[in-house]
């Protein structure tokens, strides 16, 4: 295992070297980064300057399901681009060189590259949930701060279990399959909002299918006491439990895959 880490920092550190070559244009694709994400929130701030609150929530109630999906996500985005990529890969037969070495493809593609421009998206979900925690009125304890950290790293585990899903639809079809995005840019979107105000089956989906409320609505749920110490509330400090648990079975899926792989012969 420290093998494994020492090697995966190597990758690391070699892919940031390389973006470091151009300062310039990479300080420039991360404020662009910052700026576009921003405007969702902007949005936002100008429904609630609107009209007041969503049903009953305040806006420092949604900025704060708003700031943890989308910090939980933008970890995501930066580290999984090399099974974001992978479609192109096995059309270009470059996958084929993976196989021939002696670590694993799923390790060799998850420590391929570190997209660092996605710092723009991690700093304004940051200042998005600093806002969030500065503006609500929290009874912090121990308990909740572990409870806030793992909801993110279970979001994060999330949205990686679907991107490996999506590499591995590859083993079959190498076109991207968009409805992917749906549950990912989507899933980010949906999450940045309480899934109460969803209809009942959007929000049955995004439990059971894609198990967006369990590492994000149901923990916020905790955090800002409304699960009124029902059964729902006491599984909300477990939940995000269930991210890191997506991930093991999606990366099931994918050794399942690899056993189904063609090579493209070139």
């Amino acid at each position: 295992m420290a093998d494994a880490v020492r090697l995966y920092l190597k990758y690391v550190s070699i892919s940031i070297r390389g973006q470091m070559q151009y300062r310039v244009s990479f300080a420039l694709q991360t404020v662009g980064q910052f700026l576009v994400t921003a405007i969702d929130f902007v949005a936002i701030w100008a429904l609630f300057g609107r009209f007041g609150n969503l049903r009953d929530w305040r806006l420092a109630e949604v900025a704060l399901f708003y700031g943890m999906i989308h910090v939980g996500f933008a970890i995501t985005d930066a580290a999984s681009r090399g099974f974001d990529m992978f479609g192109h890969m096995v059309k270009r037969g470059e996958f084929d060189r993976l196989l021939l070495r002696p670590r694993s493809t799923a390790f060799q593609l998850a420590a391929q590259h570190l997209e660092l421009k996605r710092l723009g998206r991690l700093s304004q979900g940051l200042f998005v949930l600093i806002y969030a925690l500065a503006a609500l009125d929290v009874s912090w304890t121990a308990g909740k701060v572990v409870l806030l950290i793992g909801s993110i790293a279970g979001a994060s585990c999330m949205f990686y279990g679907l991107i490996v899903l999506q590499a591995t639809a590859a083993f079959w079809t190498t076109e991207t399959l968009e409805i992917m995005n749906t549950v990912t840019y989507g899933g980010t979107e949906a999450g940045s909002y309480p899934l109460s105000i969803y209809r009942d089956w959007f929000r049955k989906f995004f439990t059971f299918v894609v198990p967006l409320a369990c590492v994000n609505y149901y923990p916020v749920m905790v955090i800002l006491g409304r699960s009124g110490g029902s059964a729902a509330g006491t599984f909300g400090w477990f939940s995000p439990a269930v991210g890191p648990l997506f991930l093991a079975l999606s990366l099931k899926a994918w050794k399942l895959g690899l056993r189904h792989y063609r090579s493209t012969g070139s």
